[in-house]
Formats: C-alpha cells, structure tokens, sequence
C-alpha cells in the first residue's frame, strides 16, 4: 500500500466528447486488429515515441487497447489500458488497483481532430467502470494532452511496481499520473 506519498492529482468532474467531423467511432479492440494496431504503433516507433512491441504482444493483449475506427474498418488511433492490482505500489489504502496507459496513437492525418481526446476520455471512463483508484503513464513528449485531462508528473516509486520496472531510463520519459 501507499502510505505518506506525494497525492495524485484529483481527478476533474466532466471530460467532454470532442465532436469528430466524421463517423469514427472508439470499440474494443481484439486480437483480429493486431496487424492494424502494429501498423498504427510504427510511425510512433520510428520517431522513438513508442517502444518496440512484437505483433505476438499486440494479438495477446488486444483486449486492453481502445480503437477509433473508420466505417472501412481502417484503424486511425489506439490506446490500451492495462489494469495492476499490485498490492505494494500503485494501490490506495482503499485497496482499488491502478490502471497504466499505453501505446497510445493518433494517425498523423487525424491528429488535431480532437480524436486523441476522444480515445483518452473513454479510458478514462473504462478506468472509473473498474474502480481503479489511479491511471498512470509515461510520455517522451510533451504530454499536454494528458496534463490538460489532469494528469500530472510524479515519481516513478508510485507507479505499480510490476510496469515501472519497464521503464528505460535512456529514453527520459516522465512519468504522468491522477486519481481518479
């Protein structure tokens, strides 16, 4: 549990639905959208904003990403998020687990569009279904779109445990964290 950490940022009462000049709408993904959703990650992966994730990682953890599809069924943004119920980091003295964001994506010609907000909102909600106390992430730029949704810096240490293990150091990513 934490006890005598720095508070997480409080969560805001309303985050709106940024209206998309077109019909994508935001499901579930599965494990059919691997190759899309690897196809998607490799711009990010290439400028050095994701990491690396073999298409095996994408099949087996499919139902943690959020998709914004296109009526052809064309993949234009993704974010997953994974739930850790680790008992000694990333869990309130309540006992609720926290939730990290990842991969998080918005095709080049979609960003701007509001679709990245969109994908973010509904994580949040999904986090909130879960009684998740926290959502953590980290960011290698500048993270704007996550501090606009109340989402703030913190130490790694008060992330789960089992994820900020993972982290790289020689990639200088902070780590982005609320409550919710």
């Amino acid at each position: 549990m934490i006890t005598a950490t720095p508070r997480l940022p409080a969560a805001s009462t309303h985050i709106p639905d940024t209206a998309l000049p077109d019909t994508l709408r935001v499901r579930r993904a599965h494990s059919g959208d691997a190759a899309a959703l690897v196809a998607l990650s490799e711009p990010f992966v290439g400028s050095g904003a994701l990491r690396r994730r073999p298409f095996d990682v994408y099949a087996a953890r499919a139902a943690d990403f959020l998709v914004a599809e296109d009526p052809g069924g064309a993949l234009h943004g993704c974010l997953a998020l994974r739930v850790h119920p680790d008992a000694e980091r990333g869990t309130t003295a309540e006992g609720a687990g926290a939730g990290v964001l990842y991969n998080f994506c918005v095709a080049r010609q979609r960003q701007g569009s509001g679709l990245g907000a969109r994908l973010l909102g509904a994580a949040l909600a999904g986090a909130r279904a879960q009684q998740l106390a926290a959502l953590f992430t980290a960011t290698t730029g500048s993270g704007r779109l996550f501090l606009r949704h109340g989402f703030a810096p913190v130490p790694p240490g008060l992330a789960p445990r089992a994820w900020a293990r993972t982290l790289d150091p020689r990639r200088g990513a902070r780590v982005l964290a609320r409550a919710l």
